[in-house]
């Protein structure tokens, strides 16, 4: 059966769509207001003039709500990863309806490379983890202030590591001569208090939910491997979502670009740096664990006893990957490459321990 393609260029206020009927290379081109209404109509005639339907806009800031409107009427519809569109090097103008399009035109050409589109469920729980990522990075900069304010009235604190009990007990203890300084650094303290708490309490909510299905049992799988607790788990759980969407963990290393990227041409071979493509969230976290096997495997307390009363499989694969991935860092070093570069190298083959743990042990 021929099919009619719709691209659709969406905005908060508005939707340029552009159809593509099968007999026909020029598109009609409209636009209607982003209401559920408007879509609904919109599409309720399409329908009646075309038993195969198929929709397609690009990830943004306006969500998945357009998709599983149009999934729920019975159209057929993705959402495309922007980062993939082609583009050619001489275009200079660009509206909504041009972008409708170009989308239009690529999906008939299956050029577009779709991406995968949470339940609202999952949806729910990736938004309360990326929730904790926010309030980390407002408490790095509530920190950053309150230090920063300090050093420019020669207040060092030199006793210890910032941020312990002892270093809070130093900061409450703080006076200041001037009231408007006394009234200054009290913000910056009860900033600093008021993201620490909120970022507590995000913690405990989503430890919660970690412990109930249909996380529990994949939270438990790879907090076995070294550097992976509760916090880190869920952050891979709700931003790859379903692992097994991976044939190969080498794709799963690509997602996350964590693979090399290349610029070869004849005999003429060319690698660089990672590609730094897909999820960067996931990424960061996969380098950060990764650090941990610079040091010798070794089964530290929260190890231990995530490794404990677990099947052999999921133990055999947290052993190896301690083993294997020390000796590669030791090998890459030795070899002159530096720390990071080495750590980088190591999320990489972490991440396919991670897919083997999630899907196969």
């Amino acid at each position: 059966m021929k099919m009619t393609h719709v691209g659709l260029d969406v905005h908060k206020d508005s939707i340029a769509i552009a159809k593509l009927r099968p007999s026909s290379d020029t598109p009609l081109v409209w636009e209607i207001p982003n209401e559920p209404k408007a879509i609904k109509k919109a599409f309720g005639k399409m329908l009646a003039e075309a038993w195969d339907l198929r929709c397609c806009y690009e990830a943004g800031a306006c969500g998945f709500e357009v998709q599983r409107q149009l999934e729920a009427m019975g159209v057929e519809c993705v959402v495309v990863a922007p980062s993939l569109i082609p583009r050619k090097p001489g275009e200079r103008i660009k509206t909504d309806r041009r972008d409708a399009v170009k989308l239009v035109r690529l999906d008939r050409a299956r050029e577009l490379t779709p991406i995968h589109v949470p339940s609202p469920d999952q949806e729910a729980v990736r938004d309360l983890v990326r929730a904790r990522e926010d309030v980390r990075k407002d408490l790095a900069g509530a920190r950053n202030r309150l230090t920063n304010f300090l050093l420019r009235h020669g207040r060092m604190y030199r006793e210890g590591t910032h941020w312990t009990a002892q270093h809070h007990r130093w900061l409450d203890s703080q006076a200041f001569e001037r009231p408007s300084e006394q009234l200054a650094f009290a913000h910056y303290l009860a900033a600093v208090g008021h993201q620490d708490s909120c970022r507590a309490h995000l913690e405990k909510e989503i430890s919660a939910v970690a412990a109930q299905p249909p996380f529990a049992e994949d939270v438990e799988k790879l907090s076995c491997l070294r550097g992976i607790a509760t916090l880190s788990a869920m952050v891979l759980l709700t931003e790859i979502q379903d692992f097994r969407r991976f044939k190969h963990p080498r794709e799963l290393m690509a997602y996350v670009g964590l693979v090399p990227s290349e610029h070869s041409s004849g005999a003429t071979t060319r690698r660089g740096g990672i590609t730094k493509t897909g999820n960067s969230y996931a990424r960061r976290i996969l380098i950060e664990a990764a650090w941990h096997y610079c040091r010798p495997p070794v089964a530290s307390h929260r190890v231990h006893h995530s490794l404990k009363g677990q099947p052999a499989t999921r133990v055999a694969v947290a052993r190896k990957a301690q083993s294997r991935l020390h000796k590669r860092y030791l090998r890459l070093v030795g070899r002159g490459k530096s720390r990071q570069t080495a750590v980088v190298a190591l999320a990489r083959e972490l991440c396919g321990f991670v897919w083997t743990m999630a899907v196969a042990a």
